[in-house]
C-alpha cells in the first residue's frame, strides 16, 4: 500500500515555482500557478494539488496548454465580461477573469464573467476565495472534460463540474466548493495510486453498472467508451441522483452556454481542451451595510456550530472551518503528498533537468515505469 512523504510548505512552493518556470512559465505568472495548486494541499484536497503536476506536464507537451497564451475579453458590459482563454493555463485565465470581475463590481456592485477555451483551473474555491478576501461574495464554477454519467445513461456527458462558494464572516469565512458529481477524477486517481477499490455509490463502468475498479473507469474515461462517475445522489432518482444532473447543468450554462464555448461532451477531443468557467462577483454594499451584513450571517454559522448534535457527534462544522484548520496544521506540520505522486515528480525533475535530492530530499523510492514514457 502506497504510504506518503512529508514537505515542508516553502519546500514545496520552491519546487512548484521552479518546475513552472522551468516548463516555460514567466516568474510571476508560475506563483499564480503554484499558489493555485498548493492552496488545495494546504486546505487538504490532495486531489487537486501536486498530484496535479503531471497533468499539466503533459498537457503542455500534448498541446492542449499553450505557455505564451494571454487571456483577452471579447465581450463586456458593466456588470459581464466573456473572456477568450486562448487554451492557455486555467489558473491564469481564472486570474485574470476573476480580477477583472473584482474591479467591475468594485464600480458596479455586482460582475459575472465567463472564460471560454481555457484548461483545468485546479480548486474552484481559489477564485471565489479571492472575492471574498476583498470583502465581496465570490462564486466559481468549471465545466471540464466529461466524467459524470447523467441519471439512467451510461455514458459520461457532463464533467465534475464543480460549484464554489465563498462570503466574508467572521471568525473565518465561509468557503464551499464542491463538485456535482459523487466525488471528482482526482478521487479516482487517488485511489488508483493508493491501489484502492472504490467505495460503491461512486462510478460506473462501460455498461452503466456499478464499479469499484478505478483503472477501469479512469482508462473507460479517456477513451470515452462508457461509464464514469456518478453525479451527486448516486445513480436512483430515489436517492436524489437527478439533484446532481441538475447542479452539473446549472453549471454547464454559466460555463459554456453563455460564453459560446465547448460543452463538457465535447472537451478533450483532437487535441483541444476547450475547457471553460464562470466567476461571479457581488459586493454585500448593493444590499445594505456590509459589515452588519456581516455580522448576521456570522451569527447564523456561529448558532449552525452550538446547534445540538446527534448522539456520538463532537461537533457541527460550517463550510470553511475544516479548510482552515487543515491549513493551519500543515503550514505548522507540513504536508503529505502520495508516494506515487512524489515518485511522478521525481520524473518531472529527471525529465526537465531539475537536481532532484535539491528539490525533494533524499528518496529511496520503487522504480517504476517513468510517467513520462
Amino acid at each position: 500500500m502506497a504510504k506518503d512523504i512529508r514537505y515542508t510548505y516553502p519546500a514545496l512552493k520552491e519546487f512548484c515555482e521552479t518546475a513552472f518556470q522551468k516548463i516555460g512559465f514567466s516568474k510571476g505568472d508560475s506563483e499564480i500557478i503554484t499558489d493555485v495548486l498548493l492552496l488545495s494541499d494546504l486546505y487538504g484536497i490532495a486531489s487537486h494539488g501536486m498530484q496535479r503536476l503531471v497533468r499539466y506536464h503533459k498537457g503542455i507537451e500534448k498541446g492542449l496548454i499553450k505557455v505564451d497564451a494571454k487571456p483577452e475579453i471579447v465581450f463586456e458590459t458593466p456588470v459581464s465580461l466573456v473572456i477568450e482563454g486562448n487554451d492557455g493555463m486555467g489558473q491564469l485565465n481564472s486570474y485574470f477573469a476573476m480580477t477583472k470581475a473584482i474591479e467591475k463590481a468594485e464600480k458596479s456592485g455586482i460582475c459575472i464573467a465567463n472564460v471560454r477555451n481555457s484548461n483545468h483551473f485546479g480548486i474552484a474555491g481559489y477564485y471565489a476565495k479571492m472575492a471574498a478576501d476583498k470583502g465581496y461574495i465570490g462564486f466559481a464554477m468549471t465545466n471540464s472534460e466529461a466524467i459524470m454519467v447523467p441519471t439512467f445513461g451510461k455514458k459520461a456527458m457532463l464533467g465534475s463540474n464543480p460549484i464554489a462558494m465563498a462570503m466574508p464572516a467572521k471568525p473565518y469565512p465561509f468557503f464551499f466548493d464542491a463538485s456535482t458529481t459523487v466525488v471528482t477524477r482526482g478521487k479516482l486517481e487517488l485511489y488508483n495510486k493508493m491501489e484502492k477499490p472504490l467505495p460503491e455509490g461512486w462510478a460506473l463502468d462501460k455498461n452503466g453498472h456499478g464499479s469499484s475498479d478505478a483503472s477501469d473507469v479512469l482508462k473507460n474515461i479517456v477513451a470515452k467508451a462508457g461509464g464514469g462517475i456518478m453525479p451527486l445522489g448516486g445513480e436512483t432518482e430515489q436517492l436524489g441522483s437527478h439533484k446532481g444532473y441538475g447542479y452539473g447543468m446549472v453549471c454547464e450554462i454559466f460555463c459554456s452556454i453563455l460564453s459560446m464555448g465547448i460543452t463538457s461532451n465535447h472537451t478533450h477531443i483532437d487535441g483541444k481542451g476547450g475547457t471553460c468557467h464562470g466567476f461571479a462577483v457581488i459586493n454585500p454594499a448593493i444590499f445594505g451595510n456590509p459589515a452588519e451584513i456581516e455580522e448576521h450571517f456570522s451569527t447564523f454559522l456561529r448558532e449552525l456550530r452550538e446547534a445540538p448534535k446527534a448522539e456520538g457527534a463532537e461537533r457541527i462544522y460550517t463550510h470553511g472551518e475544516k479548510e482552515v484548520i487543515a491549513y493551519r496544521d500543515r503550514m505548522e506540520n507540513g504536508i503529505d503528498i502520495n508516494v506515487n505522486t512524489v515518485a511522478e515528480m521525481v520524473d518531472f525533475c529527471e525529465f526537465v533537468g531539475l537536481d532532484v535530492e535539491k528539490y525533494l530530499g533524499k528518496l529511496d523510492l520503487e522504480k517504476k515505469e517513468s510517467s513520462y514514457n
